[in-house]
């Protein structure tokens, strides 16, 4: 079923990891490297997004909260709605540290929203 946007509403998470994701100036900034996903409500927590780095090396990633991603289809991939910069500014992470233990993955999840503006859904 689509959104109002005219997107889908159901997406295999297969088909999102490794999905580039650009800037509102339509620069690559990242790809999304794993969806988080929250057990307890059925939810998605939100998409890591893989950013700086050189060969896999020194990369961050940053906790998006899956409704600030927009697909563009004349892109092939993701848009945030910022810039490179204030993508960088973003909370960022090791990949593992996303998930590492349920109230640490629960503060990422909480800075995140706050730093993207994204108000929180009540369970």
């Amino acid at each position: 079923m689509p959104t109002t946007a005219g997107h889908t509403t159901a997406i295999l998470a297969s088909k999102v990891k490794g999905t580039a994701v650009y800037d509102t100036t339509g620069d690559k900034v990242g790809h999304v490297e794993d969806v988080v996903l929250d057990k307890l409500s059925n939810g998605i927590m939100f998409a890591a997004v893989g950013f700086g780095g050189l060969m896999g090396m020194g990369e961050k990633y940053a906790p998006v909260p899956w409704s600030v991603l927009d697909y563009s289809e004349d892109k092939n991939g993701y848009v945030v709605p910022m810039t490179k910069e204030e993508l960088s500014k973003a909370p960022a992470y090791d990949l593992k540290d996303l998930v590492q233990g349920d109230g640490q993955a629960g503060k990422v999840r909480d800075m995140s929203f706050d730093y993207f503006k994204v108000p929180r859904s009540v369970h």
